[in-house]
């Protein structure tokens, strides 16, 4: 055989393999209008994802940050002692700091008109503040502190625009002259922003303290029902799977069970919050919004999703392994333990960590079985009692913030599902990292 090639001015009638004609034509436009689609809808789902991301960060970046009035207090021996002996305690450390405030404006020359109500609307519950410092620490006494007091929500809310004096109404909780008195403090540099660590590990303060709630406690919550669910879902699924897919004797039972697990995934959330209601807490009597509940319901939720992962991990692996494994002698089990297994292992990690994210997202079944929002109040004493310690999560945490009726909260929510989101997105570069870090080539 030898090389030939057509001449230049070779003849390119329609019989010829170098025209194109009309058929080939018409297919290569096809060609290029599916992939104009394709990019198409990749592109639109860029934008959406992008103005996705965009709202989410815009709309809770506001929960970071908080507005706080930083001033500098010194209260005496005397005044303590005093104070402690007066039957209005709380009230007589208010009466202290709204005198000392008025002379450190009075030393800037701002002349401001303010008392113990507008104080309060502005500040909260000063004087219980400064009596619960002083009493844990006496030895401050006689000396200069630096308090950085929080604003109330609706002060933060009128600092990053949130509220305006032309739409504020007089109210118990706020009244347009207390803007004024916030104007009149930012302008003397004591009202100031700072980034907001009680959200980040703090716990849920209520519905009438927006500005103290926190979503640490929940994150714990969500940490130890990750951790029950870890502990019981991953073995369980994976020794299921491996029985199922290398095992098990092909028949209509074994078709059923498939069938059925196949089933579970698409069962929707709430069923298995029902279930853990009525079995975990009604019959088994374990104790309510206890992240141990919660971890058993979301491992049953799990456990379809670890199992199909996991089976077709296994299915990948290709039946030379296993065959030269038993042509030199290994037994069945050492077949799969010491060679498919390993081999499977990047998917059945991915498999596992996908199914972690998607039951750490999960807020039906948590709100069944009681872990709602305002059940974390605080930090568990310890380990042992962080599973069976009434708890929340994020998801539920974030679900009770935008349930509730002061827009406050929303900021809350937003910020809330940030963190929500760093911690789906951690795990699943985890589960990336795990599948190259494991991967095995054939």
């Amino acid at each position: 055989m030898t090389d030939t090639s057509l001449p230049q001015n070779a003849p390119r009638g329609s019989n010829s393999i170098l025209a194109t004609d009309a058929r080939t034509k018409k297919r290569n436009a096809a060609e290029k209008r599916f992939r104009a689609l394709g990019m198409g809808a990749i592109g639109i789902g860029l934008f959406f994802l992008i103005v996705l991301f965009t709202t989410i960060i815009r709309s809770g970046a506001p929960a970071f940050t908080r507005t706080v009035v930083d001033v500098q207090f010194t209260l005496t021996q005397a005044q303590y002692d005093e104070a402690e002996g007066t039957l209005f305690k709380t009230a007589a450390y208010a009466d202290l700091f709204i005198a000392q405030l008025g002379e450190i404006l009075a030393e800037q020359d701002v002349a401001a008109d303010f008392d113990a109500e507008s104080i309060e609307r502005t500040l909260g519950k000063v004087g219980g503040t400064l009596r619960e410092f002083y009493r844990a620490n006496e030895d401050q006494l006689d000396q200069p502190v630096n308090f950085s007091l929080a604003t109330s929500s609706r002060v933060d809310g009128y600092l990053k625009g949130r509220v305006t004096l032309e739409g504020i109404e007089d109210s118990r909780f706020l009244m347009a002259s207390d803007l004024d008195l916030v104007d009149e403090l930012q302008a003397a540099g004591v009202i100031k922003s700072e980034f907001n660590w009680p959200f980040i590990t703090g716990a849920d303060s209520g519905v009438d303290n927006p500005g103290g709630a926190g979503i640490g406690a929940s994150v714990v919550g969500s940490f130890f029902m990750m951790l029950v669910v870890l502990a019981l879902a991953l073995p369980i699924g994976v020794a299921a799977s491996i029985y199922l897919e290398e095992f098990a004797v092909q028949n209509r039972f074994t078709d059923l069970i498939e069938v059925n697990i196949s089933n579970l995934a698409a069962v929707p959330s709430i069923v298995f919050g029902i279930l853990g209601l009525a079995v975990f807490i009604q019959f088994a009597g374990l104790p309510q919004s206890a992240p141990l509940v919660g971890g058993l319901v979301l491992t049953l939720m799990t456990l379809p999703t670890i199992i199909i992962s996991t089976r077709a991990a296994l299915k990948a692996v290709p039946p030379s392994i296993r065959e030269a494994a038993l042509g030199v002698g290994a037994s069945k089990m050492q077949t799969v333990f010491h060679h498919v297994l390993p081999l499977a292992m990047p998917g059945i990690l991915t498999g596992t960590i996908i199914g972690l994210a998607q039951a750490l997202g999960e807020t039906a079944p948590l709100l069944l079985i009681g872990m709602v929002g305002f059940v974390a109040r605080g930090y568990p004493d310890g380990f042992l009692t962080g599973f069976t310690e009434a708890n929340s999560a994020m998801p539920a945490q974030i679900y009770t913030w935008a349930a509730r009726a002061d827009a406050a909260f929303y900021d809350k929510a937003w910020g809330g599902i940030i963190i929500l989101l760093i911690f789906l997105m951690f795990m699943n570069i985890l589960a990336v990292i795990l599948r190259r870090r494991f991967e095995r080539r054939w």
